[in-house]
């Protein structure tokens, strides 16, 4: 606790100018964080006014102690300890909350939430749940946070992320490798998770060896979003890529694709026959596919081949109504990328019993025994093992049409190289993000395309 404070107290002060502190101190420990907090700014010559939300005498074990230690006045918790604040240090009530915020910590938080001085929330904003970002009744909207150790995943997930601000993790003495002897599961989407699978070229390198990628086209005049993913696969490390195209649509996708092929394919059976070719390595099947009993077909004969299968969009809706008969087809690096309308309509029990997405798409991932990568502002990338990733590097501008059908390609281009279906995920989320912050401001699908060799470069 001493470590804790001590280190929120070294970023306000590095942070910030001098100014007169407002510190909200709850009845547990993240209140005892407060106390530590203010005596470390009084300490520094900082006007230190402390409301404590409950009773002194009802402070245990710790938070008693540094109460004790703090040699200034402690107030009630109520609006007016914050009259002539710079700074809010919201020492509520961090991690521990189970419950919705009422009463006098209600009216506290959205004191401060008025108020203009900006909020340094301690450990996560109170209010938020710090295992799936939710908002409990009310919360802290903090200008920053300072948390321990790691971040949680209520700083990762919105809203919370949102109420967040800029997170600062703090060390507090526990090393690296105490982390990992607890076994996580939940991580944040970064390079060092698919690093050491991510294709590497040499000059021995032969197209065929980065695999070959197919991309089942939809019927004519719904070509587009094919076209798109299969760029997108190609531009993505895939050494080759062949869009199988409806007989009456192929001379549509020609006047469009150069460096994809083109093979004609009407049904299922002439996918099939396609991909029994075993230099097929990845097959996406989905954008722009259309919804019904041909798409399931297709999706049927993709899951049954040896290529890796992408499923998106159509691929996942055409099963709404039968779930069962997708999942007893899919193999553990098999990936599906829903949206949340998809994810809903294939898994209403993960949704209906769960607490926040990430726990939807870790239980999502266990039922169909692949991967799900659950697209939004927060992607999750859950894998059936348990492990899940949680992506905080993509921009909103990637909220436009076409975007998914990219992301699906990028996936199926590192699919195709070999990389498993986590991995994957992993890092197509991740260069997707990329993409989006180098295309910038009004981009469009095709912009995220061109985008894929500049972010390359910075993986």
């Amino acid at each position: 606790m001493e470590a804790a404070g001590s280190a929120a107290a070294s970023f306000i002060i590095r942070t910030m100018e001098q100014r007169p502190a407002a510190i909200l101190c709850g009845p547990g420990n993240n209140g005892g964080d407060g106390f530590v907090i203010a005596r470390k700014l009084k300490e520094a010559g900082w006007p230190v006014r402390v409301g404590l939300l409950g009773a002194r005498d009802a402070l245990k074990g710790d938070a008693a102690l540094m109460a004790s230690l703090f040699d200034g006045a402690i107030e009630e918790s109520s609006p007016g300890v914050l009259d002539g604040a710079g700074v809010i240090v919201d020492a509520l009530f961090g991690m521990g909350l189970a419950r919705d915020l009422d009463g006098a910590a209600k009216a506290i938080v959205e004191a401060a939430n008025a108020h203009p001085a900006p909020a340094i929330a301690i450990d996560i904003p109170s209010g938020v749940d710090a295992d799936t970002g939710a908002v409990l009744g009310a919360a802290i909207d903090a200008a920053a946070t300072v948390t321990f150790i790691t971040k949680k995943p209520g700083h990762l997930l919105y809203p919370g992320r949102a109420l967040a601000g800029a997170v600062e993790v703090a060390d507090i003495g526990v090393e690296a490798q105490h982390v990992a002897a607890q076994r996580p599961m939940n991580f944040e989407n970064d390079p060092a998770l698919f690093a050491a699978h991510w294709p590497k070229l040499s000059w021995r390198t032969h197209k065929y060896e980065r695999g070959h990628a197919a991309v089942i086209s939809g019927p004519r005049l719904r070509t587009g979003a094919a076209r798109l993913a299969a760029t997108a696969a190609l531009r993505a490390c895939a050494g080759l890529v062949t869009v199988l195209s409806p007989s009456d649509a192929a001379d549509e996708n020609a006047a469009h694709l150069t460096s994809v092929m083109i093979r004609e394919a009407d049904d299922a059976t002439a996918v099939a026959a396609i991909l029994a070719d075993p230099r097929f390595t990845a097959a996406l099947i989905g954008p722009g596919a259309g919804v019904g009993a041909a798409t399931r077909a297709t999706t049927l004969a993709v899951l049954a081949s040896r290529a890796a299968a992408i499923l998106d969009a159509d691929a996942l809706t055409s099963f709404k109504n039968e779930p069962a008969a997708l999942f007893a087809k899919l193999r553990r690096d098999d990936v599906l990328t829903p949206h949340l309308g998809e994810f809903s309509r294939l898994f209403p029990e993960p949704v209906a019993a769960s607490s926040g997405r990430l726990t939807a798409a870790r239980r999502a991932a266990s039922r169909a025994n692949a991967v799900v990568v659950l697209k939004g502002a927060d992607t999750i990338i859950a894998a059936p093992d348990g492990r899940c990733a949680i992506n905080s590097k993509a921009p909103f501008d990637l909220a436009t049409a076409g975007s998914g059908d990219v992301l699906a390609g990028i996936i199926t281009g590192l699919r195709a190289t070999g990389m498993p279906g986590f991995e994957a995920g992993c890092g197509g989320v991740f260069l997707h993000g990329i993409c989006g912050k180098s295309a910038g401001l009004g981009l469009i699908a095709e912009d995220i395309v061109a985008a894929i060799p500049g972010a390359l470069a910075l993986l």
